[in-house]
């Protein structure tokens, strides 16, 4: 009778166990990532870069830009970057929201805000607008410009 009630109470104990574990990770699987300690991530490819919420303020500096990531969705996260670098490719960098390879053209943006996106594999990119128009120079040579705003949409 003694292990009757032991083997009872073990399985309530492991079902109890099971439903929170079930719990705790739907609950971690809501489709937005976060990240607690801040952006990390470098240019170089094959790295990974960490998604942001929407509404992010990120880095710290005297210059103020915004900055939105559209995905092949149609689904826009927007930031308000801040930074002492000079270029928008460098300071998206910095703070871990780009990521690409290296060529004689400058950087080849394939990763933005954690998406991956490469014209070799799946035949979209990651376009560069600034003010809403397709932009006429790489990211990493843009200047930023006091009142303009930045963009990355896949296309």
């Amino acid at each position: 009778m003694q292990r009757k009630h032991g083997k009872k109470s073990l399985s309530f104990i492991l079902c109890m166990v099971l439903i929170v574990a079930m719990a705790l990770l739907t609950t971690g699987c809501n489709g937005k990532a976060e990240n607690t300690d801040g952006v990390s991530a470098s240019v170089s490819s094959g790295e990974e870069v960490n998604a942001q919420a929407d509404g992010n303020v990120l880095g710290e500096g005297k210059v103020v830009f915004p900055f939105t990531v559209v995905d092949k969705d149609g689904r826009e996260t927007k930031f308000e970057i801040h930074t002492d670098k000079s270029t928008v490719g460098d300071a998206l960098a910095e703070l871990g929201l780009i990521a690409g390879d290296e060529s004689e053209y400058g950087l080849y943006v394939k990763t933005v805000n954690g998406l991956t996106v490469d014209y070799d594999t799946d035949g979209h990119y990651w376009a560069f607008y600034v003010n809403g128009e397709y932009a006429q120079s790489g990211v990493d040579s843009t200047e930023i410009k006091e009142g303009e705003s930045y963009s990355f949409k896949v296309e």
